[in-house]
């Protein structure tokens, strides 16, 4: 049983469907989207369209959670869940991912793309026009790479291998065949599936890749 002077969790954990919500699990990354606080409050969804995945730690900095007039550090479970987010790697902290992310793009478009147009191109894809409402995707589920996250039964699964594993906010849980035909509603933007068709490789959490 928790302490009852244990602090609650702050509201900066973001879940596979970009929601800012408080829950105990703990991330592997963090990131940001802009300045979304005030005080020790988020008041707004995103600040610009560059929402970027950053390392933990990175040349021993450290920072202020709720820093006035700074972004606002947010934190993913694993980076497939910042993928469905609708992050991307960032270019300073994580430059060989970021690199690897571009190549991947790159390839899968044709042309090379800049930090701008990737930017804006995830932008399109992970909000509906004009609004802050989540824009998701219907795709066959038959080539989906890892890493993706699908809605299956109104929940967020990825998929791994022919699994595919429930994500909750207390980790991973439930797993089940992955459909093997049909169309499937995806959370994960199409360009970063494209990248992950690539041969980018997705950190996943080690309990959704191996149960035991």
């Amino acid at each position: 049983m928790e302490h009852p002077s244990a602090p609650s969790p702050a509201r900066n954990r973001v879940t596979p469907l970009g929601d800012i919500e408080a829950f105990e699990l703990r991330g592997a990354f963090t990131g940001n989207r802009g300045i979304l606080h005030d005080g020790v409050e988020v008041v707004r969804f995103h600040a610009h369209d560059a929402w970027i995945t950053c390392a933990l730690r990175f040349k021993d900095r450290w920072s202020e959670q709720w820093r006035p007039h700074r972004f606002t550090w947010l934190y993913f479970y694993d980076e497939a869940v910042s993928f469905a987010a609708g992050h991307r790697p960032c270019a300073e902290c994580r430059r060989r991912s970021y690199k690897d992310y571009q190549s991947a793009w790159a390839q899968a478009t044709g042309r090379p793309a800049s930090a701008k147009a990737m930017n804006k191109q995830l932008h399109a894809e992970r909000l509906v026009r004009g609004t802050h409402r989540r824009r998701l995707h219907s795709l066959p589920i038959g080539d989906l790479p890892d890493g993706v996250f699908v809605m299956l039964d109104d929940a967020p699964h990825v998929l791994v291998g022919d699994t595919a594993v429930e994500w909750t906010r207390d980790g991973y849980s439930a797993r089940r065949r992955r459909p093997a035909h049909g169309v499937v509603t995806t959370i994960t933007p199409p360009s970063t599936i494209d990248v992950l068709r690539c041969g980018y490789a997705a950190q996943i959490h080690p309990s959704a890749v191996d149960p035991a």
